[in-house]
């Protein structure tokens, strides 16, 4: 489990990684219909989506693919939303991922951006890889916005899971080069 953020914080986030116990308070995200609105395929009941969201994090960290962190409010110690580093095959290229995801309670407060400049950190610092990538949706403004504040840029469009997305990339001497 490489690519995990085991307790690290931020100024207001404490990552951990994931346990069966957080479903209930991850499920309110499959039941909000604004957070599947980027998305083209039609998502199953909720309590169904959750489950099969963990039980890919699980294999993910199973088989060393990287994973979503659970993001902890460190003024509440609530979970508000998962972060993460995932190991992606896009167009037959294998790339590691900034991927984030919050409850919509918590979109609009700088969360998912505190999030992945953290995962961005982590990758980086620990030479996981030579480039990042952050995989949005082509409406998904909201997550673009989050990818260009973390330093990236639209490096391609393509299809991924059935949806037409933008590959957001940051390649890390433009990192090193920033500091």
């Amino acid at each position: 489990m490489k690519y995990l953020l085991h307790t690290v914080e931020t100024t207001r986030l404490r990552f951990r990684e994931i346990n069966r116990t957080d479903f209930n308070f991850w499920l309110p995200f499959f039941q909000d219909p604004k957070s599947s609105q980027h998305w083209v395929r039609k998502w199953k009941k909720p309590e169904k989506e959750c489950e099969e969201w963990y039980d890919k994090q699980f294999s993910r960290y199973e088989k060393n693919q990287g994973g979503m962190n659970a993001l902890i409010d460190k003024s509440t110690g609530n979970l508000i939303g998962h972060c993460g580093l995932l190991v992606q095959t896009i167009d037959n290229i294998t790339e590691l991922e900034i991927a984030y995801s919050l409850l919509t309670s918590h979109w609009n407060k700088g969360y998912a951006t505190e999030a992945a400049v953290q995962c961005k950190i982590h990758a980086f610092e620990n030479s996981f890889a030579g480039s990042l990538i952050s995989i949005i949706s082509l409406p998904n403004i909201p997550s673009a916005k989050v990818a260009a504040k973390n330093g990236m840029t639209v490096d391609k469009q393509t299809v991924y899971s059935d949806n037409a997305v933008n590959i957001y990339r940051i390649h890390a001497h433009v990192y090193f080069g920033s500091r």
